[in-house]
């Protein structure tokens, strides 16, 4: 059995660090109302892995959760970065891309809720677009 390779993570201040396995399950971009809110950019990218492979390594004190008990938003409480959501009933966590340090094996498959996506906002690249979430 081969050790899987944990990728590093972290907020733009550094004061929150996180290691995941990269062992993605699935990656996205999501150009719902929320995750544009979130990010402040016009979508967000995003890898899907069950929770329990996600482990917070500093900065446990700086933590700002926001949403309810299963399904919530990691950020960084000094400098704000949205690090991760943990959704599907608390199962899974959605690792923020962009606060990737090491280079995933997964890169984004497809676009989803481009229903709702910002007008002035082109997708000019060949990934399937979905309205909402796929089936």
């Amino acid at each position: 059995m081969t050790k899987q390779k944990k990728l590093a993570g972290k907020c733009l201040c550094g004061a929150v660090h996180y290691d995941v396995d990269d062992d993605f399950e699935y990656a996205m971009n999501c150009h719902c109302s929320n995750c544009r809110r979130s990010t402040g950019s016009p979508f967000k990218s995003f890898a899907g892995i069950r929770k329990e492979h996600l482990k917070q390594v500093k900065g446990q004190e700086n933590i700002l959760k926001y949403g309810d008990e299963l399904n919530y938003d990691i950020h960084c409480g000094t400098c704000g970065s949205l690090l991760y959501s943990v959704v599907r009933d608390g199962e899974y966590a959605h690792v923020t891309m962009g606060t990737l340090v090491d280079e995933p094996s997964i890169k984004p498959n497809a676009h989803i809720f481009v229903g709702s996506k910002a007008p002035w906002f082109e997708i000019t690249d060949d990934l399937p677009q979905f309205e909402e979430l796929p089936d």
